[in-house]
Formats: structure tokens, C-alpha cells, sequence
């Protein structure tokens, strides 16, 4: 073996691509409430947020895994999911039913008994019907809510190469967020020795004390372990939660758990994974998609990210120089149906249909599908919801007093705005 953590390259070629696609059932838990997106997720799933203009955030998922050949794919929804549902439907009817492809959308069903899900193992419990139709030799368990671009076959083959019974993926963050996601500890050989759920008290990296390693809430499982631990924590009072339960008790008892760490091959370093579970994150994630140098790539033709769109006109800019009105937009991503009527368009992205009129500007900013903003307003430094209409010469993040009278603020001073408000 070689690489950090004993891993290997997989072998490649068509034969391999065969036996991770056939062999491997994959799950995208897409039922989170996300309360702490909250009012985006007022009328949403998690998942079904919008993410850099036109794609939703559960797309990067669902994207790769079609780039690593996984098309066996289950998606379990629960909260709120009329939005997320039709955007899969529309969006990811790829796969050939007589290839044996298929992407499922199953809604919590109460199989097992009354309850809806109640945490992570508990969902995969619920679908253990599914998972012994299926026959498959391994699960691949992923969350709908994060953003990376990764090749699930690379840490299939760790995980087939090593023998385990749980391989989890692991990313290194600052030390600063061991209290925001699960942290992991390990041997020299990429052993899992400890598992440790949002608490301050999570390790560094030996040698590393400024960075941990944190989880990215993505687990390939050997079928029958899973099954069988999911059916023990669903026999025990817990929060039946993969973090917080399932695995500290495969570790405690000696599975054969390792990481996987996902870092760049060529230079050792991590690459770009986020977990946009609050405002904050959700609009420092966006923001990266403008910057000069953007640390995440959505021009990468090599590993396209899909997602489903409506048929709209090109963006379009309008210039009259006699009545003064230039429309601009500088270091930003412009959607599809985008009208830039003489306004200004710093740093921002604008999802489609969106209409910026004379001497609006618009700066540091995400705006959603069929926001209009007036001739003459000003919005900085927002996420504004989709159909709301900003009326002329209102301004939105000039006077935080104001704004957190009447929007969600966040601690870094973002200012959101409720789908379809009208902002005088």
C-alpha cells in the first residue's frame, strides 16, 4: 500500500468501474430539517436550497456520484421536500432502468414501525428492505448538504483494499471548528481509535495542533455490518445518529473502521469540501464562487456539476448612453433571463430571472430566481429570497439597525430576506 494512511490508488479500467457501480448501493440522507439556514429552509428541504445561481445544493452530491459511475442511487426525504422532490425528478431522469440504473426518491414510509426518521442510522434502518432487494456488497451513505467535488471510487477502493467493515471520509480543518462536525482520531495506519460529535473537546492531528480531522458525513459500509449495526442501535435508546452513536460503539468493540482522507494527491494538501450548515457558511461558500481565484471550480468540464434549468433567454446588459444608464456586472456570475437594466452588479451572483434596473447596485450579494430590484436601490451584502421585489430607491445593508428590525441578521452582519417580501 502506499499514501498517507496506507492508501492505494484504485486499479482502474472498465472492470473496476464495473464492480464499484454493480457492487455498490449508494444513500443521500436529504431529510434534514436545517433549521439553521432558517428562513431559506422556511419552505424547503436543506438539500433543495439554491447554491451558485442555478444548481441546488444537493447537485455537487448527486453529480458526484454520476462522475464516479455510482448510478444505484436512493434519495431519503422527509422535511419539507415538495421542492426537492420535482427538482430531482426533473433534473436527474438520466439513468436507464434497463441498465439497472435508477435514482429513488423515498420519502420517510414508517416500515419499520410510527416513527418517522429519527437520526441518521435510524433512516438506513427504516430502509433496510431496500438495501436486501438490492443485494448489493457495500453502501455508500452520503448527506445532501455539502459542497466538493469528489470520486467516491477512490475511497471505495481504500475501503476494499483495507478489508473494513466502515471507511468514513475525513477532511482537515482549523481547530477552531472541531465544535461545528464530527472529529476523528487515528492510528498511523488511518485506524480509527476515537470518534468525537461537535465538542470542544476533539483532538488535533498529532503534529498538527492547529488542525483536526473533522468528518464529512460520507461512510461506504460493508452491507452486512451496516445491517447489522443499525438493527442494534435501533434496539437501544439512543439518538440513532451514525456520528453520535453507531460509530464510537464500532470502534469501541473493534470494527475494523478507517478514514479516508481527502486531500489533494498531487500535493498532499485538503481539498475543498464545505458544509454550509448556517447563513454564514452558506454565504462565505457562494462568495468563493466569485473570488478572482476561486477556490472551488465550477468551470471544470472534466467533472461537470448537472442540475435542472428551465429554458431561459442569455443574461443581457443594456447601455443608453443619453439617459446615463449603464448595466454592469464585475467579478460576479450571472444566471440565464438576467435583465442588468443600467444598474451596477459588484461581486454578487444572481440566480435567473432576475431584473436589476436603472442605478440599482448590487454588491456582495446572492440573489434567488425573479427577484426585481428597483430603479435607484441599493442591496449589499444580503441573500435575498426568491420572488421578493425590492422597490426603488430601498436599501438593504447600509443601516444594520434597521435591517435586523425587519430581516434575519446573521453574526457576521449578512442580512436575509424571506422568499417573496416586498422591501420598501
Amino acid at each position: 500500500m502506499s499514501g498517507e494512511f496506507g492508501y492505494a490508488p484504485p486499479p482502474g479500467g472498465i472492470r473496476w468501474a464495473w464492480r464499484v457501480e454493480r457492487g455498490t448501493l449508494t444513500f443521500i440522507l436529504a431529510g434534514g430539517r436545517g433549521e439553521r439556514l432558517y428562513p431559506l429552509t422556511r419552505d424547503r428541504a436543506k438539500p433543495a436550497v439554491p447554491f451558485g445561481g442555478i444548481y441546488r445544493i444537493i447537485d455537487f452530491t448527486l453529480s458526484n456520484c454520476v462522475n464516479s459511475n455510482l448510478r444505484r442511487v436512493n434519495v431519503l426525504t422527509q422535511y419539507k421536500a415538495v421542492s426537492l422532490s420535482r427538482h430531482v425528478r426533473y433534473g436527474w431522469n438520466i439513468f436507464s432502468g434497463q441498465l439497472g440504473e435508477f435514482i429513488n426518491l423515498i420519502p420517510a414510509q414508517q416500515r419499520t414501525g410510527t416513527n418517522w426518521y429519527l437520526g441518521t442510522a435510524d433512516a438506513i434502518y427504516q430502509n433496510i428492505y431496500t438495501i436486501d432487494r438490492e443485494g448489493a456488497d457495500r453502501v455508500l451513505i452520503l448527506a445532501g448538504d455539502h459542497v466538493y467535488k469528489m470520486d467516491y471510487s477512490e475511497m471505495i477502493a481504500a475501503h476494499e483494499e483495507r478489508d473494513a467493515d466502515l471507511t468514513v471520509g475525513a477532511v482537515e480543518v482549523p481547530i477552531e471548528q472541531r465544535s461545528d462536525l464530527g472529529v476523528l482520531s487515528i492510528d498511523a495506519e488511518g485506524r480509527m481509535t476515537g470518534f468525537y460529535e461537535k465538542t470542544e473537546a476533539a483532538p488535533s492531528i498529532p503534529g498538527k495542533p492547529d488542525v483536526a480531522l473533522g468528518s464529512m458525513g460520507i461512510y461506504v459500509f460493508r452491507t452486512e455490518t451496516l445491517k447489522r449495526r443499525v438493527t442494534e442501535d435501533a434496539e437501544t435508546e439512543t439518538s440513532h445518529d451514525f456520528g453520535k452513536d453507531v460509530i464510537p460503539r464500532m470502534v469501541a468493540e473493534g470494527d475494523r473502521v478507517y478514514i479516508f482522507n481527502f486531500v489533494d494527491k498531487s500535493t498532499g494538501k485538503p481539498r475543498y469540501w464545505r458544509d454550509i450548515g448556517t447563513l454564514d457558511a452558506y454565504f462565505e461558500a457562494n462568495m468563493d464562487l466569485v473570488s478572482v481565484e476561486p477556490t472551488f471550480n465550477l468551470y471544470d468540464f472534466d467533472w461537470p456539476i448537472r442540475t435542472y434549468q428551465q429554458e431561459f433567454p442569455p443574461a443581457k446588459t443594456v447601455f443608453c448612453e443619453e439617459w446615463g444608464r449603464r448595466g454592469e456586472a464585475v467579478d460576479s456570475l450571472v444566471s440565464g433571463g438576467c435583465i442588468i437594466s443600467g444598474g451596477l452588479v459588484e461581486r454578487s451572483i444572481l440566480s435567473p430571472r432576475v431584473r436589476v434596473e436603472s442605478h440599482a447596485h448590487v454588491c456582495d450579494s446572492i440573489i434567488f430566481d425573479g427577484v426585481n430590484v428597483g430603479q435607484g436601490a441599493k442591496v449589499r451584502g444580503a441573500i435575498v429570497d426568491k420572488g421578493t421585489e425590492i422597490k426603488p430607491g430601498a436599501e438593504v445593508g447600509y443601516d444594520l439597525e434597521r435591517d435586523r428590525s425587519r430581516f434575519t441578521v446573521t453574526p457576521l452582519g449578512v442580512i436575509v430576506i424571506a422568499k417573496e417580501s416586498v422591501v420598501d
